[in-house]
């Protein structure tokens, strides 16, 4: 971690509409490989590949925004398949710098994990190409044990230390953080076992929580959350929610329970460098109202005028967990996710539920939006189309009807990428509304969703 006196030095500011490129003067070859996300556990990896569709395609999402946040260029990105070629070219019609791309299938990159543990490197020419790259730092989206050891074998720096992307992602210790600062916090129960979760479940039912979330340490895209009924019924938690250790057991604040009329999910994206901490926007996800899955985010959030004095508490809470994440030496993108009850008596509260501690499915819209657009609006949804399309066809259609992006007049839909499957058609994507104001963006995406001559319908990030 970094010392004290560098953390109390960390400015942060506040700056909606701001670019984060807080690399402007640097160059990263980036290895888009979701595998990272659960730092060794195996169990939480093999559970998002299989939930997770058209997985070797997501990693595509960082093609346009990657030169955006490193400007020092001769960027890389290292992906598992290669972006769909008519997006890309859309890309460039746009006036976007665009990374240079490698592949890297996701089983490879396994292996190469294993091969430098026990140092087994011979006929590697991916790493003799990137060695000569003159990009001089490493990134993903964490910084694993292999993203470590590939940087060593390169002679590259990674941008996190392991340990600060670690504990940055680090759910319970956040938590304790929260609590020893006196900021609101969930009511929580740790659970060492599987066996300890009814009896937590059980104590959470008695305070009058129809609902408790069970929580591993770290996790991702649901993965290592489960929401479950605090009335006895039987829920079974895998094995690597305990990974980390004991699992948090918390309470579901939502309507109807402890005076709750409705809830809010704000998100506040930020961006951390050296030395300063960027606040760059503030979102509200769209979630799936059972399980908490990501669908999207839309920017400002349609409810801010109504709850005076309710954005500068986020982003005094955000602040607070970007100078502990700073702490932990992690740098980078990263995501504030709040929970905000609103109750009968008129009172609200917000809770920070997590820190993303890396590039996130609102980092991409957000990126984007804010560099056509600083001050206007956008939101994002993930659509999945009942018959695959190629993707030339999908972006004709969208021009024909003249809801494709246009630069000029900052306005339209952007398809921040194309999840393929194994023929190369578009299945599923990112789809990205830009404009001056929040209805005029879901105006567009409505509208192209029921325009094209294809069945197609919201779904998640995953």
């Amino acid at each position: 971690m970094v010392s004290n006196q560098e953390a109390e030095h960390l400015e942060v500011s506040r700056a909606v509409g701001s670019t984060p490129n807080g690399w402007e003067d640097r160059s990263v070859i980036f290895f888009a490989n979701l595998l990272s996300l659960f730092f060794g556990n195996r169990g939480g990896a093999r559970q998002l590949e299989q939930e997770i569709r058209c997985v070797d395609s997501y990693g595509g999402r960082l093609l346009p925004v990657l030169s955006l946040i490193f400007g020092g260029s001769n960027n890389v990105l290292v992906l598992e398949r290669q972006p769909e070629p008519s997006l890309r070219q859309l890309f460039l019609d746009i006036g976007l710098d665009l990374p240079k791309t490698e592949i890297l299938t996701r089983h490879e990159f396994l292996e190469l994990g294993s091969k430098l543990v026990h140092g087994r490197l011979a006929g590697q020419p991916l790493l003799d190409r990137l060695r000569e790259e003159p990009a001089g730092y490493l990134d993903g989206f964490v910084t694993d044990e292999t993203i470590e050891r590939i940087a060593t074998e390169l002679g590259k720096r990674t941008l996190s230390t392991l340990e600060g992307s670690h504990r940055g992602n680090n759910k319970l210790l956040l938590h304790q953080h929260l609590e020893s600062r006196g900021l609101p916090v969930f009511p929580t129960i740790l659970a060492p076992r599987a066996d300890e979760v009814p009896g937590a479940l059980r104590a959470l039912s008695k305070q009058g929580y129809r609902h408790g979330v069970i929580k591993a340490q770290i996790g991702a895209s649901g993965i290592g959350l489960i929401k479950a009924s605090t009335d006895g019924a039987p829920v079974e938690v895998p094995p690597a929610f305990f990974h980390e250790g004991p699992c948090m057991v918390q309470a579901w604040l939502e309507p109807g329970t402890h005076g709750v009329r409705s809830v809010l999910s704000p998100s506040v994206q930020m961006f951390l460098s050296r030395d300063t901490a960027l606040l760059y926007d503030l979102t509200e996800q769209i979630l799936d109202p059972e399980a908490s899955i990501h669908q999207g985010n839309e920017s400002p959030p349609g409810y801010l005028d109504d709850h005076p004095g309710l954005d500068d508490e986020l982003f005094h809470q955000a602040s607070e967990a970007a100078r502990w994440l700073h702490r932990q030496g992690y740098r980078g993108a990263a995501s504030a996710d709040f929970l905000v009850t609103l109750k009968e008596d008129g009172d609200a509260t917000a809770y920070i539920c997590e820190i993303n501690a890396r590039v996130t499915g609102a980092t991409y819209p957000s990126v984007l939006a804010r560099h056509f657009q600083p001050q206007g609006s956008w939101r994002m949804r993930n659509l999945e189309l009942s018959q695959p399309m190629h993707g030339a066809d999908l972006l004709g259609r969208l021009q024909r009807r003249g809801e494709l992006f246009d630069p000029t007049s900052r306005r339209g839909i952007l398809p921040v990428n194309f999840n393929l499957d194994p023929e190369g058609r578009v299945r599923k994507g990112q789809f990205l509304a830009i404009g001056e104001r929040l209805d005029d963006c879901r105006h567009l995406l409505d509208a192209a969703r029921h325009d094209l001559p294809v069945r197609w319908d919201y779904t998640h990030d995953r």
